[in-house]
């Protein structure tokens, strides 16, 4: 057969339905991408997580701020009022953003530049009657407004210098301060019982400025109290601190402190110093279930280069009350020399009477309540108290199983240690504690955990040859190496 010559026809045209399906589903697919990507956008605008990477946790709030902000019971407006030039407007603003994020829906915040947004700033002026001359934090709860202002948020440096430099930023001490001020309707008080003596005046003042630092925190104020000069406890105090009290109580002032224990609200945080002789005192708080012993915990052994006698005292907290659980991951070291207690868990006078009795802090296994502390290697003997060791317990009065309706309970905080405050030797946890103590006597379970710390700046001092290097560094080493690379890439492809 002959050979059939090739079909040399041009194709035919692609039909008009087929380029109508194909524009079809490009349109589909752009359609589907504006689709993917808005929703994306979307869903990640509204479900998202932060992670703060700093090695100090500086932009994360605090434990007891967290669990405060997170069980608001009313509505808090928050403006930050201040222009976009300022030094700490990045820091105001991330700190505030924290406060919306975790307050579940019931903070509102509005950031405002009085410098650019003239207008909103004069309705903020219309709506909450204050001046707004200057930088600062706008705080609305119902009808109650405070105004923070700039300088209230940090710590400068001292000196003469017309602008000094800031040394800390305390915003978050500020803001919840001032946030359960409002909520509250007030500060709290709290009396510090002065005039029976001291371990000694820089311990004092240890004490005082350590829970002068917590007042300004936690929205309450420190208050001298001596008992000497009264005829009855204050009406409006929510609390006594009896703290490293080196004389006893007089009859008429244990029964004033009896009178105030039996009212219908009533707190207590009283921290012993083993070498006050306080025998009234220490009957007073048996009575409630919680007894100091005369001793001293400690651990002694005898080494190859001597006796090794311990006082300063390892310790752990107590995981289930809800003035340490926050704290129990942690260890607590009691400096100085602590005392045990005798804590009365299941005493039928106490249960009679409606009075609840914790441990809240244990010595190490290897610490003991040593009687004859002075002995050069005290060992242990029968009249030694022995594992478990208590160093500090909570007394409540009138406690219920709800938990809303213990509103009206009188509490009490025993420690058998003074120097927790002290600042040469108080590590951040037993600050932590004590506040902790604070709240839970005042009935403010939401602000357990760990306070807020200040976040601090800090300057690296460089000198000349520091400097030099590290220009020669970014300016020449640097950009030579990215060069020599580039140019390595280049010869290699050229040779290819």
């Amino acid at each position: 057969m002959p050979d059939t010559p090739p079909d040399s026809s041009p194709p035919p045209k692609p039909s008009l339905p087929k380029r109508w399906g194909i524009g079809l589903n490009v349109v589909l697919q752009v359609i589907l991408v504006l689709a993917i990507f808005f929703g994306v956008n979307r869903l990640s605008y509204r479900y998202h997580a932060r992670w703060d990477l700093s090695p100090q946790q500086s932009f994360t709030l605090s434990s007891a701020t967290l669990n405060y902000v997170s069980k608001l019971p009313k509505d808090v407006f928050i403006a930050n009022v201040f222009a976009r030039d300022s030094k700490i407007f990045p820091d105001v603003q991330a700190l505030l953003e924290e406060y919306r994020i975790n307050g579940r829906g019931r903070v509102k915040l509005r950031s405002i530049d009085p410098l650019r947004d003239i207008e909103r700033a004069e309705e903020l002026k219309a709506e909450t009657g204050l001046a707004l001359d200057q930088n600062g934090i706008v705080i609305r709860v119902g009808s109650r407004t405070r105004f923070i202002r700039e300088e209230e948020l940090v710590i400068r440096e001292t000196g003469n210098q017309a602008v000094r430099a800031i040394k800390e930023f305390r915003g978050e001490d500020a803001v919840t301060s001032a946030m359960i001020n409002l909520i509250e309707g007030g500060e709290r008080k709290f009396y510090l019982v002065l005039g029976k003596g001291a371990r000694t005046e820089t311990a004092l003042t240890d004490v005082m400025a350590a829970l002068g630092g917590l007042g300004r925190q936690q929205n309450f104020q420190l208050l001298p109290l001596n008992l000497a000069d009264i005829s009855r406890v204050p009406e409006d105090a929510d609390g006594l601190l009896l703290i490293g009290l080196r004389y006893d109580l007089s009859e008429r002032e244990v029964e004033m402190l009896k009178a105030y224990w039996e009212s219908k609200r009533a707190g207590l945080l009283v921290m012993l110093d083993p070498a006050g002789e306080t025998p009234r005192l220490h009957a007073f708080l048996g009575i409630n279930g919680v007894t100091p012993r005369e001793d001293r915990v400690l651990y002694a052994e005898s080494t190859g280069t001597g006796t090794r006698k311990e006082f300063s005292v390892q310790a752990i907290f107590d995981n289930e009350s809800s003035i340490t659980q926050p704290l129990a991951a942690s260890t607590v070291t009691m400096p100085g020399q602590s005392q045990s207690l005798d804590v009365r868990f299941d005493d039928e006078y106490l249960l009679n009477q409606n009075i609840t009795v914790r441990a809240l802090i244990g010595a190490s296994d290897r610490y003991w309540g040593e009687k004859n502390y002075l002995e050069e290697l005290p060992l242990v003997d029968e009249e030694d108290t022995k594992a478990p060791i208590f160093l500090a317990a909570s007394v409540e009065r009138g406690s219920v199983a709800d938990e809303r309706l213990r509103m009206d309970t009188c509490r009490m905080v025993v420690v058998g240690n003074a120097s927790m405050l002290d600042k040469k030797t108080a590590l951040g946890v037993n600050r932590d504690f004590v506040a902790g103590c604070l709240n839970w006597i005042l009935n403010r379970e939401k602000l357990s955990g760990a306070p807020p710390k200040q976040k601090h700046s800090y300057r690296i001092q460089l000198n000349p040859r520091q400097n030099e290097l590290i220009f020669w560094i970014t300016t020449i080493a640097m950009p030579g190496l990215v060069l020599g690379l580039g140019m390595m890439v280049w010869a290699s492809r050229r040779a290819a």
